[in-house]
């Protein structure tokens, strides 16, 4: 499919964000290779030579010629072919400066910064979150009631973590996944060894899936979808819950299933509890939050450190159960 037809698509798949189960942005094509034995083996020869060398910005990269080769090897893709993908692979200046701030040489403060979790909390407890949220839940309910149902979490917090996320697939980001993630892992130094697993996943999940790998777009870090999965986590938790034969996080109704999935897998307990306030520290389980007229502690439960696994930050997993309660008062 060419590339004009698939981002028709794509649009009209977040035009669907609010009204049920969108479409297929993420449009699944011939592999290059299926994961198929005897199809590799028929196309053995292409694996022992280099008919189309590297060119393009990486064509003198010897850390790219070395991660071809181990993908070659280890997972036998086509040489020819990867050297044509990364071709037109792009190094993304600010995709590096994100990932390389300017260094905090400061000492780590005792306390949060005031105020610092009531300017996170106003980027997400809005209006427009909770309402859309209720639109959400209603538009796709019976998706949601299955997978609370299927993996034993509780369905508001399902919402809370799109809604978090990407506003409810509205803002599942721009950035072609393999620039970013080729970025990130041959031009950057601080996590340049996750980022090149997270590239190897992201070949083996478009040739599983067969999406066309120059395609799909998501975060600068290559997060991707309506629950903005990295690849290794695509791999390991998507769900294909509309039984359409295939797993496509930019679809809602795979969306929904793949956080709740994710949750089940972290060990959400259904119905219990996830944070209470209180007053000062009562031992291991508070956290402080710096609000604006003074720190807030809550005491934590198991839950919300699952929702941690998603993002290791207290703000945000407070911000996700905050939306969370919003979202299911209004929805009832």
């Amino acid at each position: 499919m060419k590339n004009t037809g698939y981002k028709r698509l794509f649009k009209l798949a977040l035009a669907l964000a609010l009204t049920g189960c969108a479409g297929n942005p993420a449009v699944k094509t011939d592999a290059p290779y299926p994961n198929n034995t005897a199809t590799i083996h028929d196309h053995a020869p292409e694996y022992q030579t280099q008919s189309l060398g590297l060119t393009g910005t990486y064509a003198n990269s010897l850390a790219v010629q070395n991660f071809i080769r181990h993908m070659v090897l280890e997972h036998h893709f086509s040489e020819s072919y990867l050297n044509s993908l990364f071709s037109k692979a792009k190094r993304l200046d600010y995709v590096i400066r994100l990932e390389n701030p300017p260094p905090d040489f400061g000492p780590k403060p005792a306390h949060p910064k005031s105020g610092g979790w009531t300017r996170y909390r106003q980027q997400f407890i809005t209006e427009a979150h909770i309402n859309n949220g209720v639109a959400f839940w209603s538009n796709n309910a019976d998706a949601i009631q299955k997978a609370s149902v299927t993996y034993g979490v509780d369905p508001e917090y399902i919402v809370a973590i799109i809604g978090v996320e990407t506003f409810f697939g509205r803002n599942v980001g721009k950035t072609r996944i393999l620039d970013a993630l080729t970025t990130l892992a041959f031009d950057t130094q601080r996590r340049a060894k996750f980022f090149t697993t997270e590239l190897e996943n992201y070949l083996l999940m478009t040739r599983e899936e067969g999406y066309e790998p120059l395609q799909p777009v998501g975060s600068w870090a290559g997060a991707m979808g309506l629950g903005q999965f990295m690849p290794s986590s695509f791999r390991r938790l998507a769900v294909d819950f509309n039984n359409d034969g295939h797993r496509n996080l930019w679809d809602q109704c795979d969306a929904v299933g793949s956080v709740a999935h994710y949750f089940a897998r972290n060990g959400w307990q259904r119905n219990m509890p996830v944070a209470e306030p209180t007053r000062g520290y009562s031992g291991e389980s508070t956290i402080e939050l710096g609000a604006t007229n003074g720190s807030e502690y809550w005491r934590v439960h198991p839950n919300f450190k699952v929702i941690k696994k998603y993002n290791n930050s207290d703000k945000y997993a407070m911000a996700v159960h905050q939306l969370a309660l919003a979202i299911k008062q209004r929805h009832l």
